[in-house]
């Protein structure tokens, strides 16, 4: 599975994926896909039919039937129509979507999906898997990270912009549970693509991140770094 214009990005929670995503995508005019809102779409859904987490079968069931859409560039995100862009970003949506992102059964519903969605256009897409599952041969592949507290530090913070009390030593503590599942998990681990290019993300700034994968996505797509700049 290929696309000649892949923007892939892979990483951790809170490593800055979605944010680095979306400005990228605008300077290249590309369109921008978040992965992890498909799933956390999931879990929601999970929750609110009361399908317990451990019922693979159910959630997968669920998975093919639930209809996930996004506004122009990711600004929001649609479960069913019903606009659940904040909802999906409480911390027990997180946690519940690290789970449910594990069912064989639901990384295949969602992974057709992604491929639909970026088929045959440009896309900056991020994720666990993108470089090594989703689009295997994207001609761009980053794996961002940054220290565990750093991520930690910046949850906190994107919650409590929003006025959602943020325990910092909780949040430290669920993406550590995350990182392990992610990385032990049997179908479709996180792990660094070998042709990904890693940027920790901890003391550089969103610019400074910003401007290196533009320069990578200049010269691996053969484009002008500025190119699409609206």
């Amino acid at each position: 599975m290929s696309n000649p214009a892949v923007v892939a990005i892979d990483g951790p929670a809170g490593a800055g994926k979605s944010t680095i995503s979306r400005r990228v995508a605008e300077r290249l005019g590309f369109l921008y896909i978040d992965t992890g809102a498909m799933y956390r779409c999931v879990a929601l859904a999970a929750s609110r039919a009361g399908v317990p987490l451990e019922d693979d079968a159910k959630i997968t069931s669920l998975a093919e039937s639930i209809r996930i859409q996004f506004s122009a560039r990711c600004q929001e995100v649609f479960l069913d129509g019903e606009d659940v862009t904040q909802a999906i970003r409480e911390p027990r949506v997180s946690d519940a979507a690290s789970r449910v992102s594990k069912i064989p059964g639901v990384r295949q519903a969602m992974v057709e999906e992604q491929r639909r969605i970026a088929r045959g256009e440009p896309v900056v897409m991020e994720g666990r898997d993108i470089g090594t599952v989703v689009f295997p041969n994207a001609p761009v592949k980053i794996f961002l990270t940054a220290e565990p507290m750093e991520r930690a530090r910046r949850r906190a913070s994107e919650l409590e912009a929003k006025g959602v009390n943020a325990d910092i030593g909780e949040i430290a503590r669920q993406i550590e549970e995350r990182d392990y599942r992610d990385a032990n998990r049997s179908d479709s681990p996180m792990v660094q693509a070998a042709d990904a290019v890693r940027l920790d993300t901890s003391n550089l700034s969103l610019d400074e991140v910003e401007e290196a994968i533009l320069d990578i996505a200049a010269t691996r797509l053969k484009l002008s770094k500025n190119e699409g700049v609206q």
